[in-house]
C-alpha cells in the first residue's frame, strides 16, 4: 500500500508528473530512431552485423548503443564518442592551465567546456563514421547497399551518422533540463535495460533445456540479485570517514574521544576507472578487425572473456582509480580549506602534516575500493565460465551494471527530492535515498 500511495503522491505534484512524462517521451523518441536505418541500406539484410555484435567487444557497443549499432541505425554510434570527448576534455582541466581556469569560472566556464565538448565530439564522429562504414562493407553483402556503395554514400551516411549522435546528446540535455535525471547516463541505462529482457529469455530457455535446469537458473538469479547489491554499496560509498577510523588506518593509535569525519570515500572515482581500462583494451579489436592482423597478441586480447584480457582489464582498473582518485581529490586544497575554517584534526598538525595525514589515508582504503570495481569489471567473464550465456553475463558485472545502478538511484533520489520539497513521504520508509553524486562520477 505504501509503494500504492507513493506512485499517487508523485503524480500530484504537477511539475514532477511533468517532468516524468516528458521523460518518457524523450526516451520513446529515442528508442524509435533506433529502427530508422541509414538511407541506402537493406534492413533485411542485417544478419551478419547483427551475428558479429552479438557477443564481445561488439556486443558491449552495440548495449551502450541500444541495439542501434546492430540495426546499423541513424544512431548507430549512440552517445559514447560524447563520453569520450567528455573524458578528454576532463583531463585537459588537469594538465592544461587554460582549462583549469575556465572549471573555476563558474557557469560561464562550464558553458564554454560544453561548447569544446560538442566540437571534440564533431570531430570524434568525423573520424569514427567512416570506421563503422568500412565494418558495414566488410560485415554485409553487396545486394544489402540499395545505393552504390560509393562517395556519395560514405559522405551522406558520416553526416547521417554524426548528425543522429548530436541529437542523442540533444535529448540528453533536454532530459537533463526539463526531465527527471542525467540525460545522457539516461540514455545509455535506457539502452542496457532495452536487451535485458530478451537476453533473460535466451538465458532461461538455455536453462530449461539442460545447461543446469531450473534449480541452476533460480541460483544464477540469487547471484545476480546479491551482486547487485554489493555494487548498490559500492556506488554509494563511505561519504564519511571517522577520524579515528582514519588514524587506525595510519597506525596512529593516539585518537581522542570525540566522534569526528572527514569527507572521504572508498569509491572516489566511480566508474571512470572502467571506462578508461575499457577504451584502451578495444584497441586491439580495432586493429584486428580493420588491419585483417591475426596474431596471437591481437587475438589474445580480442577476447573479452579470456584470461589475459581481463587480467590487463583488472590492472588498469586498479591504476586508473588510484589516478583519477588523486586527480579528483586533492590533500592540499582540503587542508587549506579545513585550515580557512578554523577545524582541524586532534592530534595533526594543520598545513603539511594534514596532507600527509590525507594522502596516506586515501592511498589505503583506495585499494580494497579499486580491487572491489576490478572484480566487478570481470565478473562477465567468471559468469561466462559458469555457463552463463555471453549475452546475458554482461549484467552480471563490469561498466553495464555500475551505470544501471548508479543511474537508477541517481533518479530516485531526485524523485525522493520532490516528494520532500512538498511535505510528502520519501521513496524510503526509513532513511532517505542515496545516489551516486558522492560515488559514482555523472557522466
Amino acid at each position: 500500500m505504501r509503494f500504492v500511495q507513493t506512485i499517487r503522491n508523485i503524480f500530484k505534484i504537477e511539475d514532477l508528473r511533468a517532468r516524468l512524462i516528458y521523460t518518457l517521451a524523450i526516451v520513446a523518441l529515442y528508442r524509435l530512431g533506433k529502427y530508422v536505418t541509414l538511407p541506402g541500406i537493406d534492413p533485411s539484410q542485417l544478419g551478419a552485423l547483427k551475428a558479429q555484435t552479438s557477443q564481445g567487444l561488439m556486443g558491449l557497443l552495440d548495449m551502450f548503443s541500444g541495439g542501434a549499432f546492430s540495426q546499423a541505425s541513424v544512431f548507430a554510434l549512440g552517445i559514447m564518442p560524447y563520453i569520450s570527448a567528455s573524458i578528454v576534455v576532463q583531463l585537459l582541466g588537469i594538465v592544461f592551465p587554460y582549462f583549469q581556469k575556465l572549471q573555476k569560472e563558474g557557469e560561464s566556464g562550464r558553458r564554454k567546456m560544453n561548447q569544446y565538448t560538442r566540437y571534440l565530439t564533431v570531430a570524434i564522429l568525423i573520424l569514427q563514421a567512416p570506421t563503422y562504414l568500412v565494418n558495414l562493407t566488410s560485415q554485409l553483402p553487396a545486394s544489402a547497399f540499395v545505393l552504390e556503395n560509393g562517395f556519395f554514400f560514405k559522405l551522406s551516411s558520416t553526416i547521417i551518422l554524426t548528425a543522429g549522435t548530436m541529437f542523442v546528446m540533444w535529448l540528453g540535455e533536454r532530459i537533463t533540463d526539463k526531465g527527471i535525471g542525467n540525460g545522457i547516463s539516461l540514455i545509455i541505462m535506457i539502452g542496457i535495460v532495452a536487451r535485458l529482457p530478451q537476453n533473460f529469455i535466451f538465458e532461461a530457455g538455455t536453462r530449461m533445456n539442460g545447461a543446469g535446469g531450473p534449480i541452476g537458473l533460480i541460483v544464477e538469479i540469487v547471484i545476480l540479485f546479491v551482486i547487485i547489491l554489493g555494487t548498490i554499496l559500492l556506488v554509494q560509498g563511505t561519504r564519511r570517514v571517522p577520524v579515528q577510523y582514519a588514524r587506525r588506518i595510519v597506525g596512529n593509535k593516539q585518537y581522542g574521544g570525540v566522534r569526528q569525519y572527514i569527507p572521504l570515500k572508498v569509491n572516489a572515482a566511480g566508474v571512470m576507472p572502467i571506462i578508461f581500462a575499457q577504451a584502451i583494451m578495444m584497441l586491439p579489436i580495432i586493429i584486428a578487425g580493420y588491419s585483417n592482423s591475426s596474431s596471437g597478441f591481437v587475438v589474445a586480447f580480442s577476447n573479452m572473456y579470456g584470461f589475459w584480457y581481463n587480467l590487463v582489464t583488472a590492472i588498469l582498473i586498479i591504476l586508473f582509480t588510484y589516478f583519477y582518485t588523486a586527480i579528483t581529490i586533492n590533500p592540499v586544497q582540503m587542508a587549506e580549506d579545513m585550515k580557512k575554517n578554523g577545524g582541524f584534526i586532534p592530534g595533526i598538525k594543520p598545513g603539511r602534516k594534514t596532507v600527509e595525514f590525507f594522502d596516506t589515508i586515501m592511498s589505503r582504503i583506495t585499494l580494497p575500493g579499486s580491487i572491489f570495481l576490478a572484480l566487478i569489471a570481470i565478473l562477465p567473464a567468471i559468469a561466462v565460465k559458469f555457463s552463463v550465456t555471453p549475452q546475458f553475463a554482461q549484467f552480471f558485472g563490469g561498466t553495464s551494471l555500475l551505470i544501471l545502478v548508479g543511474v537508477v538511484l541517481d533518479t530516485l533520489q531526485q524523485i525522493e527530492s520532490h516528494l520532500l520539497m512538498r511535505h510528502y513521504d520519501g521513496l524510503m520508509k526509513s532513511g532517505r535515498v542515496k545516489g551516486r553524486s558522492g560515488a559514482v562520477t555523472s557522466i
